[in-house]
């Protein structure tokens, strides 16, 4: 059942309070501003990261149309502040400034959904036309479930990226946006996945994480909530993998290294993780950039995230680690149109054993691609080039 406006309302905490009263203060200060930034683009990933479509739609905007204003979001504390930083303008997210600059901005451009000042109280802006401005999702990946929070009512979007034809058939018939506001454009961070040198001796493992964990395990005491992390079964899993024998003596064997980086949500959990081998590193985002992962390692191994998307783009072989799908499907994403059995670019396993199992045979064909996950990449990715930026920057420019 739809939420009613004020049962919405709730959404904003005591915390963001403050929000309130900067958005105020910028909507007086915003109108002496407006004949200064007529064509701005406000673009961003997340708060702390600039390694995202928004980062790369930054990169190309600038230095491809220098004279189209456009100013980055992001965090002055955030290990990525350097390397946007010197593109061009950036504001401190969060800030009075990023809220000015929020309702001077012709377009709003993020790679999330969430991608605002503040995610809550523009929500209640946005999604009731109490704020009417022009925005774009660039998307985080490619959609293969059915996420409800991205359905036009909740959104009101007005450029929503896909990426391959069938992803646009299933965004324009089922999330109920209006006719021609879906295109399919292509990922703008895919325009770097076509030149990379991969470590045929690294092994990628590479896990989303769960929604419904955050509430299972919830205390306000961290050890507590460390020790109830170690029952799940998200960890179990996992960790049995990490620690299989037959992993540990195929590692050896062939002199192989496995990078385990896990989605930022469980970041606050790797000292649970008590691994035995000196072959395995569990490493966090600041540290390593995701792409270069993906574009240097030799196989991927992980359960729904949409990072297996990007690796198949590069065909590459790839195992999904499905050990919980009925519990993920009911309490996290819903299942969309895609069918990881037929229509996937590897094998699907629900246990530990059968990981390792599928890890042996590529090792054995020195990590080559087999034809059959070829063919489905063939089929699948009908855009497959290095215009993705391009196609979007025109689809933004010819919004009216």
């Amino acid at each position: 059942m739809e939420q009613t406006f004020w049962e919405k309302l709730k959404r904003v905490k005591a915390g963001d309070i403050c929000h309130v009263f900067k958005f105020l203060i910028a909507w007086v200060l915003h109108w002496f501003f407006k004949g200064r930034h007529r064509d701005l683009w406000l673009i961003c990933d997340t708060e702390y990261e600039a390694r995202d479509n928004g980062y790369w739609f930054f990169k190309y905007v600038r230095e491809n149309h220098p004279n189209q204003e456009a100013i980055y979001a992001i965090n002055r504390h955030s290990p990525d502040f350097a390397r946007v930083s010197h593109l061009g303008a950036t504001v401190h997210y969060g800030s009075l400034k990023h809220w000015i600059y929020y309702l001077l901005a012709s377009k709003n451009i993020s790679s999330q959904k969430m991608g605002k000042p503040n995610a809550a109280i523009c929500y209640v802006l946005e999604v009731y036309g109490i704020l009417k401005n022009v925005r774009v999702f660039l998307q985080h990946g490619i959609i293969t479930a059915d996420l409800t929070f991205l359905y036009y009512p909740h959104t009101k979007m007005r450029l929503f990226v896909c990426s391959t034809h069938r992803e646009w058939k299933y965004v324009s018939e089922h999330y109920g946006y209006p006719s021609g506001w879906v295109q399919k454009l292509g990922l703008c961070r895919f325009d770097q996945l076509h030149d990379f040198k991969v470590n045929r001796k690294q092994i990628l493992f590479m896990p989303t994480w769960r929604m419904y964990i955050r509430n299972e395990i919830h205390s306000p005491d961290p050890q507590r909530e460390l020790e109830k992390f170690k029952e799940t079964e998200y960890f179990q899993y996992w960790s049995q993998l990490l620690n299989h024998k037959r992993l540990h003596q195929i590692m050896e064997e062939q002199g192989l290294e496995i990078v385990f980086y896990p989605h930022r949500e469980m970041h606050r959990f790797l000292g649970a993780f008590q691994i035995s081998h000196p072959g395995i590193k569990v490493v966090s985002w600041p540290a390593y950039d995701v792409q270069e992962l993906l574009k240097t390692s030799a196989c991927l191994v992980t359960d729904f995230s949409s990072v297996a998307m990007d690796f198949a783009y590069m065909k590459k072989p790839l195992v999904y680690y499905h050990f919980d799908t009925a519990k993920f499907r009911e309490s996290h994403h819903g299942k969309g149109d895609f069918d990881f059995e037929k229509e996937g670019f590897g094998p699907v396993c629900q246990r530990p054993d059968q990981v390792v199992d599928k890890l042996a045979e590529l090792m054995e064909q020195d990590f080559q691609n087999e034809d059959v996950y070829l063919q489905r990449h063939a089929a699948y990715f009908d855009l497959w080039d290095r215009e993705n930026c391009r196609r979007t920057y025109e689809a933004i420019k010819n919004i009216t």
